[in-house]
């Protein structure tokens, strides 16, 4: 799950964004289009975030590697539990369904890092399975267990019960990414996200999370055309729903492949990458110049199969060296990452000089700043802070605190 943060609603000065209702959101001008509830949309074209222009945030620049004075910042898993002040808004909302499918309080728990540390990215607080029920798989989250779905599909027959998706079902992520593109009013990305289809097909098939994948794995050998079936609507599903949140006010959308790296690179070959490349397609197709980034955990075996899949920027995890990992991905695609999470809990000094590391081992273009996964519990939020103030104090046209100038390419 992922999360992100703004302020000062630009429509009108005496309204925050806890008043704007959905009649108000419509009146903005963010009327949902017809296309979106229930009928096909082989002819729907995005009408926000798709061309550029030199106000767009800096985050999008980078990622489409234009020239830009500092990396951008933001952080996976941006908003959550290290934070006091979400801790106290779950104590009161205890559902995490109720928190990531409510309008009110996505938004605030997008916005509440924002308030803290200003990132130059805002991702949407909500979870790769929310849009699960919408095209019909059912699921919850128990604290102990986590994400559990009751019915896997395993068969032909249980195919039957997914339908094409519903978004006006997920209203709640739409109206969300509205309010956040005014709060934000272009000083951040917003930013939202979309499991992939192999990735989503895990929690379906294994009935929840695995440490072994071993029923899908075993799937792709025993029931392939069962397979195939289900990541094919998984992918026409994910691609209207990533169209949806474009069409909703995302600058920007990350697919996160999080147990891609699960499979061996032949294995993902077959059964992640061609679904991702037809998502990637169709979006491209609809949203020509809205950035996409893909990220995967334990992509080091993956990058060069990673770079030919058409997205924009490709997220590397922090076991990828940064030099090595330019080099594998060659200059057509942007990078972001990689500072190992771990790094938060270091002395702030140690902190800062692996920021530098890492971004002048990435170069002056196309590089977005990132942690190699997400923000760990218990996180110290001094530590978030001072990431994002050591972001802010970059220049590409200055050197590096303890390091010589070699390449001005190489030097923020």
């Amino acid at each position: 799950m992922c999360v992100i943060v703004g302020s000062g609603c630009s429509t009108c000065s005496c309204l925050s964004w806890k008043s704007i209702s959905l009649f108000s959101v419509q009146q903005m001008g963010f009327l949902l289009n017809d296309s979106y509830r229930g009928k096909p949309s082989a002819h729907r074209r995005c009408h926000v975030s798709c061309s550029s222009s030199s106000s767009d945030p800096l985050l999008v620049k980078a990622a489409r590697g234009e020239p830009v004075i500092r990396p951008p910042a933001w952080m996976m898993r941006q908003a959550g539990r290290y934070m006091a002040v979400y801790r106290k808004l779950a104590e009161k909302y205890p559902s995490f369904r109720e928190r990531s499918e409510t309008t009110d309080l996505i938004v605030e728990i997008s916005l509440q890092p924002w308030e803290a540390f200003h990132p130059d990215g805002v991702i949407i607080f909500s979870d790769i399975l929310t849009p699960l029920p919408a095209f019909g798989v059912p699921f919850d989250i128990e604290e102990v267990r986590g994400p559990v779905i009751q019915s896997p599909i395993r068969n032909e027959e249980d195919l039957k019960t997914l339908h094409p998706i519903e978004l006006e079902k997920l209203h709640f992520v739409g109206d969300s990414l509205k309010i956040l593109r005014q709060e934000v009013e272009g000083r951040a990305a917003v930013l939202g996200f979309v499991g992939a289809p192999w990735t989503i097909a895990t929690y379906i098939v294994e009935g929840g999370t695995s440490r072994t994948y071993t029923t899908i794995k075993g799937m792709c050998h025993a029931a392939p055309h069962v397979l195939r079936a289900l990541l094919s609507h998984l992918t026409e599903a994910i691609a209207d729903y990533l169209i949806f949140q474009v069409e909703s006010g995302a600058h920007c959308v990350q697919i996160f492949d999080s147990w891609g790296g699960q499979l061996t690179p032949h294995m993902w070959d077959t059964w992640s990458k061609p679904y991702i490349e037809k998502i990637v397609n169709i979006v491209k197709i609809k949203c020509p110049t809205t950035p996409l980034v893909l990220y995967i955990n334990g992509n080091g075996g993956l990058l060069e199969r990673m770079k030919g899949i058409g997205v924009d920027v490709i997220g590397l995890d922090w076991t990828v060296d940064m030099v090595d990992g330019r080099k594998r991905l060659g200059s057509g695609v942007s990078v972001q990452g990689n500072v190992d999470p771990a790094y938060l809990f270091s002395p702030l000094p140690a902190l800062t000089d692996e920021i530098h590391r890492v971004v002048r081992s990435a170069g002056s273009r196309g590089h977005i700043l990132n942690l190699g996964h997400g923000v760990l519990v218990g996180t110290p939020e001094e530590a978030v802070s001072h990431f994002f103030e050591v972001a802010r104090s970059l220049n590409y046209t200055s050197p590096l605190r303890g390091h010589g100038v070699e390449k001005k390419s190489l030097v923020v």
